[in-house]
């Protein structure tokens, strides 16, 4: 069986939501901070394939993006979105939980109970 992947910025109130719904849950699962140990393409590609929001979801739209003086219709297909996220790793929704190939965007941090039926928790 799969095992979770959660991508993971602690300094997020969500993200650690949503680590703290798996560890209630005695779920046994891989944590990847994503700003610490950036992504590369093949990742990114990987946790858009296993979303069904559309590639544009995957980018924040916050202060970060307005700053860089962004255009947000600039960032709807998946190339787009992988290219800025490579550069600009901030700027990716957060948490993202994988598990095979189903995804979610954790907003809010309870969507990622989306991906735990037939999970079993882990004893130990």
């Amino acid at each position: 069986m799969s095992r979770l992947v959660l991508y993971h910025n602690p300094g997020c109130s969500k993200s650690r939501g949503a680590v703290e719904i798996l560890q209630e849950r005695g779920i046994d699962f891989e944590t990847i901070e994503y700003l610490s140990d950036p992504l590369e393409r093949p990742a990114l590609e990987q946790i858009l394939e296993s979303l069904s929001d559309a590639p544009s979801e995957l980018v924040r739209r916050d202060k970060n993006f307005k700053e860089l003086g962004l255009d947000p219709e600039a960032y709807e297909s998946s190339d787009a979105v992988v290219s800025l996220l490579l550069e600009h790793p901030k700027l990716m929704q957060r948490p993202i939980a994988l598990l095979g190939a189903r995804g979610v965007i954790a907003r809010p941090s309870e969507r990622v109970l989306e991906l735990l039926d037939g999970l079993e928790p882990q004893n130990g």
